[in-house]
């Protein structure tokens, strides 16, 4: 009967911590059917002050802060469900001033069920040229560092697909990195992968960046390889480089933004709407600049990191001077810092 009695907790309450079904067990076998405590917390190897201690409904102060932790990543993966412990753990550094260790934070996500809702795949759109007009040495040689923005700019092209009934559209993405900030510099929607759509990143990149001289690296997909395109960043006054034949890492960074995209906001959906696919992805680029914090930045977004890091400043410097400066917002643990 106590072993039934669980079986029926565990399917009110499937996420609940293991100690605590087998808690609420017990309580129920023994209020309803008046099963002795002593036995049953035997049978559980649950010890009995454990046991009273929980059914008393006094936490202590550490399994107090869990819930509470528990409540805000519940909360805060409800907005984002694609965010992992770690991406969640972050959100609560630099929007919360809670700061937890991973595991911690692991442990909790692990409890309540809280996991990433993102899924994995990878289909590249690149096209190489059958009779490239200029090719480039690879000078960026996975050097991905840059000391200062507009030091050194990646950029590729990928494809999205949208339906309409059975019939299959595309749409492709054309993208400017930074290396310094990560963040997106410029990028072009288009239904034609075609000169148009690169040489149209560029401008942009270049008007809103107009004393910006790059070392500026691609891929040897058709459209970098043309002598058009060269022409104008010379006249831009940039460098260019290109990744070897066969080696997509040596554009890693820029491959690395596709893959996140694309499982944050792409991946496991079925999108029937051109505006939409669109709007996706617009949203997306505006949320990753402003919004999306990175580690690797000291967890700051792209569009932080310029104003709260120094070149001459460590990871850790970075990251203190960012959190100095921030404004942070209300949060429902009142505030307490957690080690």
């Amino acid at each position: 009967d106590l072993l039934k009695k669980l079986d029926e907790i565990e399917g009110e309450m499937p996420f609940g911590s293991k100690q605590r079904r087998i808690y609420a067990a017990i309580r129920e076998a023994h209020e309803e059917n008046g099963y002795p405590i002593e036995p049953a917390c035997e049978l559980f190897h649950a010890a009995r002050s454990a046991y009273h201690k929980w059914a008393s409904g006094k936490l202590s102060r550490r399994t107090a802060e869990n819930e509470r932790l528990a409540e805000k990543l519940e909360q805060l993966h409800a907005e984002s469900p694609d965010k992992g412990y770690r991406r969640l753990n972050d959100d609560l550094r630099h929007d919360c001033v809670i700061h937890v260790n991973d595991k911690r934070v692991l442990r909790i996500c692990q409890v309540r069920d809280i996991r990433s809702t993102i899924k994995y795949d990878n289909h590249g759109c690149t096209r190489h040229a059958k009779n490239p007009q200029y090719l480039a040495e690879n000078l960026l040689d996975r050097q991905f560092y840059a000391a200062k923005p507009n030091e050194k700019w990646l950029t590729d092209v990928t494809e999205f697909k949208w339906y309409e009934g059975t019939e299959v559209h595309k749409l492709y993405l054309s993208a400017i990195l930074d290396l310094c900030d990560r963040r997106i510099v410029s990028y072009v929607l288009s239904e034609r992968n075609d000169n148009p759509l690169v040489f149209k990143t560029l401008d942009k990149a270049i008007q809103a960046n107009p004393d910006a001289h790059p070392l500026f690296h691609s891929d040897r997909g058709f459209q970098y390889t043309n002598r058009t395109f060269h022409h104008k960043l010379v006249q831009a006054g940039m460098t260019q480089s290109m990744s070897r034949v066969a080696h997509c890492i040596d554009n890693g960074p820029m491959e690395g933004f596709w893959g996140i995209l694309k499982r944050e906001r792409y991946y496991g959906r079925r999108f029937t709407s051109k505006r939409e696919l669109i709007q996706t992805i617009e949203n997306y680029i505006h949320y990753y600049n402003t919004r999306r914090v990175q580690r690797n930045l000291g967890v700051l977004t792209p569009m932080e990191k310029p104003r709260f890091a120094s070149p001459h400043k460590s990871g850790q410097q970075r990251s203190a001077a960012g959190r100095k400066n921030f404004i942070f917002f209300h949060c429902p643990l009142d505030g307490v810092r957690f080690t």
